[in-house]
């Protein structure tokens, strides 16, 4: 089963516990708390597990406490990912998932 879109929105409370070490003092939501976003977003949308990341593209930081959109869209069986701080696009990607 297809589905066109899938949208989501989170954020990263300041007191996540791996915002310390990254980067002490200036706390960056790191990139891999990103997909592990995406990674839940594709179990919610099609029940399935992230397999791989076919290609990831990290163009601005998202900082602890600031709200991202996720968007997931089905694009001839693969699925891309952005994920933007109200206009601005901060991460976009490829990925694929399995049951």
């Amino acid at each position: 089963m297809s589905h066109a879109a899938f949208h989501r929105e989170f954020l990263v409370p300041a007191d996540h516990p791996s915002l310390p070490g990254h980067f002490p003092g200036s706390p960056l939501v790191p990139g891999v708390m990103l997909l592990e976003q995406v990674a839940l977003a594709l179990q919610a949308w099609r029940g399935e597990r992230l397999a791989r990341v076919q290609d990831a593209k990290f163009m601005a930081p998202l900082l602890p406490q600031q709200h991202a959109q996720l968007t997931l869209t089905d694009i001839n069986g693969r699925v891309r990912f952005e994920i933007r701080r109200d206009a601005e696009l901060l991460a976009r990607g490829t990925v694929e998932g399995a049951a």
